[in-house]
């Protein structure tokens, strides 16, 4: 018995311009079929074909791109499953070439349901690489889909040509998976064999808003500054599409996340608690706390990123210069380096350079008020030292501490006296946390004064 033979589909390329670019397999075959199935209108090839079926509105009614994809496959494999073995009875339309950056292609030839046949056809490629007037080969070009730069770019170093620049978004994630732009500007190149045909330059930098990108642009890099970083450019591309896909993480806000944060610090400080660096006890827990941490930092950028506000190569790029500027011994003029100093005047220079670089009106500004109150207190006192030890001991005189606690260097008589005190707190009904805070207000407030005014002149705060 001879097996039955899977419905037949001819797949055809709309070129990447007006019918006089289609080759003449490609007209005959578009004017013969019984079926006509058109992936999208957007093209100047794709209008005027009798009876054809345009398939738009797989893009209006999805959530993403690939929720789109899949749509577009089953009604051609719907199609085409209803019309015989035969193929050339049911044809399908793309625009270009359909072996070129076209992922509903790839997944019909991976259709088992169905047997394809595809005929050739001018890509956007032929004509860019005609107007840049370079050999695609010999310059050896990565091409990629601007969709899935950020997973098929990772660890690309070369020259690049980035297809599928429908819009700013897609350009801003480009952008952002690049950690070190280009020295050279990108080019695009628009609407290629049309009479609007636009090829021209842009910064880097200006990439997702010096232009308004379209379905028929595209951007050519010379060499990428610095390969992607594939991990966490994936990571960041994810992020993006749980914010599409899924309902939970769509409505979540920065504010709305605040607690998850918290929550996910205080785990990466256990896992620091319990690694141990000798043997290696606890490093897959603290592997899988940093990269909680990781996830709630980029789940906080994209939605600053679709606010409009920064993104996540800002919070990259801004924590990497406050670093170069803090570190002057390493990084700052030749005759101020000296990486021999030790790790306390490091500490003091570093409060300096902080203080000067933010302009704080306060000794205790952008210190956080959700931090615990022992740590509060170190970190205003770790401050004050730093900049000006003669105004901390008349502060702490004014808010009424200062008496020894324990013998230098004694953990364990400190944990001590610092556990009789809350107990002492609580026999007085009395909390110790909140206790402690308002006393370093006080401290703070007597700081910023210069040690100059009575305790009695500052007043608790009635809510904490």
């Amino acid at each position: 018995m001879t097996p039955r033979r899977a419905p037949g589909l001819t797949v055809v390329g709309l070129g990447p311009g007006g019918r006089d670019l289609l080759t003449v397999e490609t007209q005959e075959a578009l004017r013969s079929a019984e079926h006509l199935l058109i992936r999208t209108e957007r093209h100047p090839a794709a209008l005027g074909w009798e009876r054809a079926e345009y398939l738009d509105r797989f893009y209006e009614a999805a959530t993403t791109m690939d929720d789109a994809y899949r749509g577009i496959v089953e009604r051609v494999v719907e199609v085409a499953s209803g019309h015989g073995p035969d193929a050339g009875g049911t044809v399908y339309a793309v625009p270009g070439s359909p072996l070129v950056a076209e992922r509903t292609v790839r997944m019909l030839l991976e259709d088992e349901r169905i047997d394809v046949t595809v005929l050739g056809a001018m890509s956007f490629l032929d004509l860019a690489w005609v107007r840049l007037g370079i050999d695609p080969i010999d310059a050896g070009v990565t091409v990629v889909d601007g969709h899935r730069f950020a997973a098929d770019a990772a660890g690309v170093a070369g020259a690049v040509m980035i297809c599928q620049c429908d819009s700013p978004m897609v350009l801003g994630d480009v952008k952002v998976a690049v950690e070190d732009g280009p020295a050279r500007p990108a080019v695009v190149l628009q609407r290629l064999g049309l009479h609007d045909e636009r090829i021209f330059e842009v910064p880097w930098s200006e990439l997702d808003r010096s232009f308004e990108p379209d379905h028929l642009t595209s951007v050519f890099v010379h060499a990428m500054g610095a390969p992607v970083a594939a991990e966490l450019a994936s990571l960041h591309q994810f992020v993006g599409e749980l914010r599409l896909a899924c309902p939970w993480d769509r409505e979540q806000t920065n504010a709305s996340l605040r607690p998850y944060a918290l929550e996910e610090c205080h785990e990466l400080l256990a896992a620091v608690d319990a690694y141990d660096p000798d043997d290696g006890t606890g490093a897959d827990e603290l592997c899988a706390e940093l990269g909680d941490v990781l996830y709630q930092v980029c789940f906080h950028a994209a939605i600053a990123a679709e606010d409009g506000w920064f993104t996540l190569a800002d919070v990259a790029a801004g924590v990497h210069r406050k670093l170069l500027d803090r570190h002057p011994h390493l990084f700052g003029p030749v005759e101020t380096r000296d990486p021999g100093r030790s790790a306390a005047e490091l500490a003091r220079t570093w409060e300096v350079v902080k203080a000067a670089s933010s302009r704080r009106g306060s000794i205790g500004e952008d210190i956080p008020p959700t931090l615990g109150a022992l740590a509060h207190a170190t970190k205003v006192l770790r401050r004050a030292q730093a900049l000006d030890p003669s105004r901390v001991n008349t502060a702490i005189g004014l808010v009424g501490a200062g008496a020894p606690i324990a013998a230098p260097g004694d953990a364990a008589a400190l944990g001590a006296a610092l556990l009789d005190h809350v107990l002492a707190a609580g026999r007085a009904d009395l909390d110790a946390e909140d206790a402690l805070r308002v006393t370093v207000r006080r401290l703070v407030a007597a700081l910023d004064a210069g040690g100059d005014t009575s305790p009695d002149e500052f007043v608790a705060p009635t809510s904490l």
